[in-house]
């Protein structure tokens, strides 16, 4: 009897908690998950046991089961252990690579990726991947930052392979496999609600997406057309000691705040003034946390158990990334470089990049590593880039700011051939703006937000506005063409 009382006091309890609060059950299962995922940690610090090691001992006990699918050819732990043990001889004999040495890849998504990477780690060397879509001053900044002995490239006469994301038949493909889980970035659940409707668009076994950069919209969309598939997004950086997982699936979140993910990854989101570009500190000189709600900077509390990633030779650019004295003297904190804001209920939202930096097509654009390409045309005097939204699309499109050369002309297919040759096409300026002089702060740091406020409407903006046209280069920005861009008929 006294059972049963107890049983129904704590069933009365639960019901009482999850009224008051409908994500406990969500909330409890991911504590118990940073338990385990901890109490894993732990034992890893131990005895560590690299990605290598676990490849390692799955092909002892299941040789024979498939490790990876890639279009029509799959391989088995055992054969992709033996393909990696070819890689690293033929490294060892003919590149000479030892222990310690770094090797610079330059492979698509492709089967070879996985060899390399497998045989450098065999031979304990250092693999340095690069964006296959970087080329000239960018590949060989990259290249040479990393100290890299060797390059090895893709074979860019391969034919069968697919090496770029098709929407058409990535539902084909996932049924084909039997896939569950799928990855993605924003960018990439968009363009599948965007192609045409089909009755089988829910005939398929996914029921998990991972990934970040998903609007709200484009979120409610895609589970409306193609079913109940768990959504999980997140936030973070290879180089960032914070990160957030929406492990309840609120549409638009990033991420949830929990009391044991905040102590042992202590952050906060701090108030941050665009136009200086800087924190906004108190009378004492310490940074402000917003309240909830309000937009602020995140920052990651450094310490020996949550330390941050360097610059590979680049100190300098390090030390940018940290903030001293936040809300003690002395404490040191991650600069994420990023604007977020949490609701009422703890649901934490990406706002917007700050700096130098931009988001477009998943992939992240420096404002002045464009801007130097600009400024190598002969008829570019100065020149500040940034980005600037557009309607039903994720992130930011490239925009630049232009001062030209005395009794210069702007020449458009010029400039079209020029950002063609040196740069990705989602690094190339969609939008030009030529104007008598590229303000500055007092500082003298480029004004970029008010620019970035302005956008491109040729009904707004006086000063001569060109838009990047593909086959033609940069035509006159009309109405007609706004229009079409901010309506979504004209493919960006």
């Amino acid at each position: 009897m006294i059972a049963f009382i107890l049983l129904t006091a704590l069933a009365i309890l639960l019901v009482f908690i999850y009224l008051r609060n409908p994500y406990f059950m969500g909330d409890l299962n991911y504590a118990f998950g940073l338990i385990r995922i901890g109490m894993q940690l732990s034992k890893i610090r131990k005895s560590f046991s690299s990605i290598l090691d676990s490849f390692l001992d799955k092909v002892q006990k299941h040789p024979q089961k498939t490790f990876l699918i890639f279009e029509e050819n799959s391989y088995t732990y055992s054969q992709a252990d033996k393909e990696s043990n070819k890689v690293a001889r033929a490294l060892w004999t003919h590149a000479q690579l030892k222990e310690g040495d770094t090797a610079a890849l330059l492979l698509g998504n492709e089967p070879q990726l996985v060899w390399v990477w497998l045989a450098l780690a065999k031979l304990g060397c250092v693999a340095s991947v690069l964006n296959i879509n970087i080329r000239s001053k960018s590949l060989l900044h990259c290249f040479s930052c990393c100290e890299a002995k060797v390059l090895i490239v893709g074979a860019g006469i391969t034919v069968v392979l697919k090496r770029k994301f098709s929407a058409s038949s990535f539902w084909n493909d996932c049924r084909k496999h039997n896939v569950t889980v799928i990855q993605y970035i924003g960018e990439i659940m968009r363009y599948l609600c965007n192609t045409p409707k089909r009755a089988n668009d829910k005939d398929h076994k996914v029921r998990l997406a991972m990934g970040n950069g998903i609007r709200a919209e484009t979120w409610a969309n895609f589970l409306k057309r193609f079913g109940n598939i768990r959504i999980c997004e997140c936030y973070g950086a290879t180089e960032s000691n914070v990160g957030f997982i929406n492990y309840v699936g609120k549409v638009g979140a990033v991420g949830r705040e929990h009391f044991l993910h905040k102590m042992s990854s202590p952050y906060a989101i701090i108030r941050y003034d665009t136009e200086k570009e800087e924190p906004v500190r108190n009378s004492k000189g310490f940074c402000i946390e917003v309240p909830k709600g309000e937009t602020g900077l995140l920052v990651g509390k450094i310490g020996k158990r949550i330390p941050v990633s360097s610059y590979v030779n680049n100190k300098e650019q390090t030390e940018k990334k940290k903030l001293r004295d936040v809300f003690a003297r002395g404490d040191l904190y991650f600069n994420s470089g990023d604007l977020l804001r949490i609701d009422s209920e703890g649901f934490v939202y990406f706002q917007d990049r700050i700096g130098d930096t931009f988001r477009w097509k998943g992939e992240n654009i420096a404002t002045t590593e464009v801007a130097d390409h600009l400024l190598t045309v002969d008829f570019v005097e100065e020149a500040n880039v940034y980005g600037v939204k557009v309607p039903g699309h994720e992130g930011r499109i490239g925009m630049a700011a232009l001062k030209l050369k005395e009794n210069r002309d702007f020449d458009g297919k010029a400039m079209y051939q020029h950002v063609n040759n040196c740069m990705p096409s989602y690094a190339r300026p969609h939008f030009i703006r030529i104007k008598d002089a590229v303000g500055v702060t007092g500082t003298f740091k480029l004004l970029k937000v008010k620019l970035a406020e302005e956008g491109f409407n040729p009904a707004i903006i006086m000063d001569p506005l060109f838009f990047l046209e593909d086959g033609k280069g940069y035509v006159p920005m009309t109405q007609e063409i706004f229009a079409s861009v901010t309506e979504g008929k004209l493919r960006l």
